[in-house]
């Protein structure tokens, strides 16, 4: 479905004058910052664990094969580190990376200024020889920094079944009409 709307090229992959047509590929269309920012376009989820592109687009849109609708408009080109992985995955993952998932990965302490929700991450760097951090400093274990990762891109956006076929009408016309 994603691939078909691609436009045929004639390509001699090897340089020895045996041309094949193939789909090109390269072609590269992203969502319009203006079509962003219409939150009427859009509803937020929450990705739970397990779950597909394909199994999201298929109960949203009736169909698996949107689910590179799903992918593009949260602008996820590497569906193995932009996507959230199910618990499985992140087990394992927190095996291979950290000898000590419990160690402690850094410190936060909220912005003073401003957005005080937000949280700054002062790192290792910012502990003496004593172990005393700045005050109010909260640490963070590996183990809760994956996961806040995870959780981070957990959310994502869904483009309203309404507009999907407008939106895939769009996006053909544009990847058959930009030059390469």
């Amino acid at each position: 479905m994603y691939f078909s709307q691609f436009p045929l090229i004639v390509y001699d992959s090897v340089g020895n004058d045996d041309y094949k047509v193939v789909t090109h590929l390269l072609k590269r269309v992203a969502l319009h910052n203006k079509a962003k920012a219409v939150s009427s376009l859009f509803d937020t989820h929450d990705i739970r664990n397990g779950e597909t592109p394909e199994m999201i687009a298929d109960k949203l849109y009736g169909e698996s094969g949107y689910h590179w609708v799903v992918l593009l408009v949260n602008n996820i080109t590497d569906r193995y580190h932009q996507w959230p992985m199910n618990n499985r995955q992140f087990f394992s993952h927190l095996e291979d990376t950290y000898d000590n998932v419990d160690a402690t990965h850094h410190y936060e302490i909220n912005q003073a200024s401003g957005d005080t929700d937000v949280k700054i991450n002062i790192g290792l760097s910012n502990v003496d020889a004593d172990g005393d951090t700045i005050f109010d400093a909260v640490l963070i274990t590996n183990r809760e920094y994956e996961e806040s990762k995870q959780d981070e891109i957990r959310r994502i956006r869904l483009l309203d079944p309404e507009y999907l076929e407008q939106f895939v009408e769009e996006f053909g016309r544009l990847v058959r009409d930009t030059e390469d």
